[in-house]
Formats: C-alpha cells, structure tokens, sequence
C-alpha cells in the first residue's frame, strides 16, 4: 500500500472510532505493524492533523482536518459524482444547486487525471418522478442543523388538520415522498411527517431542550435502526 493510500486509510479508521482506539486496533484493521500506526500518526500531527492520544492508551482525531483532493482513490471520485448527480435529480431546488456548485468546486481542485475521471465518469443518476414542494425544504433543513423547534399545519391521511410543534431531527429522501423526522410536542413521542402533507411550517427561533445526536439515538433505538456509517 502506498504511503498517501495507507495515510488516507488511517484518517478513516479514526474517524470511524468516536472514541480513543488503540494503535493496536488500528494496526490490525488496515493490516499494519505498530510502528507504522505510531509512524503515520506522527506524520499527521505534523500535517495539520489534532489527533489527541498517545501510545498504549488510545488517539482520538479531533473535528477539523480536511485532506487534500488528492487523496481521493477512483472509486471515492465515482461515489462523490454519483452521490452529487442523485442529490441533483432527487434534491430540493435549493439542495441541488448545493450539490451542484459543490460538485463544481471538487472537481476544479483534483488533479488533471482524476478531474478527467469525475467530468467524464460514467455514473449517472437517472431521473426520478419529480416531487412539488408545498412548502421551503431548506428552512427545514436549517431547523436541523440550528436544533430549533418548529411550527407545522399537518394534515392526516383523512385530511384532518392539525397544529403542532415539533423538534426536528432529520429529514428522509425517498422515491415519492420527503419524511421529516421529530419528536412532537402534541403527541409527546417520535412522529414521521410527510413533507407534502404539511401546508405550514415556521421556524420559532426556540431551540429544542436536548440535543439532536441524542434524539437521534433514542429514535434509532425505538426504531431499531442502524447507524447511517
């Protein structure tokens, strides 16, 4: 394996481990000896990584370090551009421009071969049915990441008119529908809310009272779903 590859696959491991692994660990998941482990974090570190941790008891990488394009192998390329051409065709009109300009900008800093590789992949996305948006996807989507409470006017599969308020935690993207994930103050449990149901939704500029990573844990527990990675 060569160095920038085993660098590369190094960063992933720890980003995988939430919590400090041992270089031992490391060392047998990519197939290294200690050394090696000890070797490239040293190497890291000097690069610009915050890997927190020392020999015998475990590193940590902490948020923040960005590996340059380089580092990309074709297969990580072709996930990229076809990740980027379905969020395009599926997206909300706001996210496809997102995925469109982002894709854009990955592609003007790869080097020239694999640049060739993502403007010419052969990978496409077909198109989907397209899905009508009653209502702004991206204030949804703010919510999330603000952790802040909404308002919505949601209407049951009668057409029964509800207001409620809910904390949203994630937002699904099927084939026919967008499902926003939350815990409902009305209903005092976890609730699915098809976005084409939903005729009002205001951001209330109040943030929820716990955090979203544990709402999101509780509700893959009740759920029984797995981790996305």
């Amino acid at each position: 394996m060569a160095r920038s590859e085993r660098l590369l696959s190094l960063i992933q491991a720890l980003r995988r481990h939430r919590r400090p692994v041992s270089a031992a660990r490391l060392a047998e998941e990519l197939g290294v000896s200690l050394r090696t482990i000890y070797r490239d974090v040293r190497s890291l570190v000097a690069q610009g990584a915050t890997i927190e941790g020392e020999a015998g008891v475990g590193y940590v990488l902490r948020p923040g370090f960005v590996l340059p394009p380089l580092m990309f192998d074709d297969q990580e390329i072709e996930a990229i551009v076809l990740g980027s051409r379905l969020v395009m065709k599926r997206g909300d009109a706001s996210l496809a421009a997102a995925a469109k300009n982002a894709l854009a900008k990955i592609v003007a800093v790869l080097p020239e071969d694999l640049r060739e590789s993502a403007e010419y992949s052969g990978l496409m996305a077909g198109p989907g049915e397209r899905i009508p948006d009653r209502i702004d996807l991206a204030s949804v989507r703010r919510a999330i990441r603000e952790e802040n409470k909404l308002h919505i006017r949601y209407a049951d599969e009668q057409g029964r008119t509800t207001e409620r308020t809910i904390w949203p935690i994630a937002l699904g993207f099927f084939d026919k529908v967008r499902m926003v994930v939350g815990w409902c103050e009305l209903r005092q449990d976890f609730r699915h809310f098809r976005a084409d149901r939903m005729s009002a939704v205001r951001d209330t500029g109040k943030r929820y009272p716990k955090r979203r990573r544990a709402l999101l844990k509780d509700w893959r527990a009740v759920h029984k779903i797995p981790e996305p990675y």
